[in-house]
């Protein structure tokens, strides 16, 4: 049964993964900082191992590859999804805050490709999926620490493909446009929910969990020969300019 370890998979696009490929008969491995929500969403699920760590510090990694291994022995995806955003204007981005973001949305992704790729490449090579967003693809006000962290695991992504392909390692990137998570629905005004909707050619925010389907398949064997490649689910949000609301009327 192949396995799969998902960071920050406690909500959101990371939990609809999880349910996903347990779905599909795969064995799941949570992982979360958060430990109170982390085993919740392992209870609601019925099935699946919590691993409690912070992805942006190395000796939990390193724990957390423990646990993995003890627990399975093997790993066939890794989704690094756990992310923090941080909005607020250039000026008003001290150090702290553009550090805070780059460690979970850069580092940790790196450290957990570093860490798990000999598990992953014991087998004959697995998946591995990083979560990026529509805000590493295109610039946007106020997401300056955000924006370029994605953008940066995006290249990242292009980095693992590259070298870690010789050992039957895929490595892929998708970025997800407006989707209704917890955190968008937190921090999205109605005027922003309306300005994204008028960019949109789907014309509607995705769900989580089609963001999911797009990572099962990214890590399943029908993306066998896939890799390097940063896919947008994002409702055709990259692909348009300007108009959309005129088109409409």
């Amino acid at each position: 049964m192949k396995t799969a370890l998902i960071t920050g998979a406690a909500r959101g696009i990371g939990l609809a993964t999880a349910r996903t490929l347990l779905d599909r008969g795969w064995n799941v491995a949570l992982l979360d900082r958060d430990e109170a929500q982390l085993f919740q969403a392992v209870r609601d699920l019925g099935e699946g191992v919590a691993v409690v760590a912070d992805v942006s510090d190395p000796a939990q990694v390193e724990d957390a590859w423990d646990q993995v291994s003890q627990h399975f022995g093997r790993l066939d995806a890794l989704v690094n999804n756990a992310g923090v955003a941080d909005f607020g204007p250039i000026a008003e981005t001290t150090f702290d805050r553009w550090r805070t973001v780059m460690a979970t949305n850069l580092d940790g992704p790196f450290l957990m490709t570093q860490a798990f790729t000999s598990m992953l490449a014991a087998d004959g090579g697995g998946a591995v999926v990083n979560i990026t967003s529509i805000s590493g693809l295109r610039a946007s006000t106020l997401r300056v620490a955000y924006g370029t962290s994605k953008a940066a695991l995006a290249h990242l992504t292009l980095q693992q493909a590259a070298e870690l392909g010789e050992l039957g390692i895929r490595v892929n990137a998708v970025a997800p446009g407006p989707v209704n998570t917890k955190l968008a629905m937190a921090v999205h005004t109605d005027d922003i929910r309306a300005a994204y909707h008028d960019a949109i050619p789907l014309n509607r925010y995705g769900q989580e969990s089609e963001i999911a389907e797009v990572i099962a398949f990214l890590v399943s064997d029908a993306a066998s020969y896939v890799t390097g490649q940063v896919l947008a689910a994002d409702g055709g949000f990259g692909a348009t300019g300007i108009g959309l609301p005129s088109l409409r009327g």
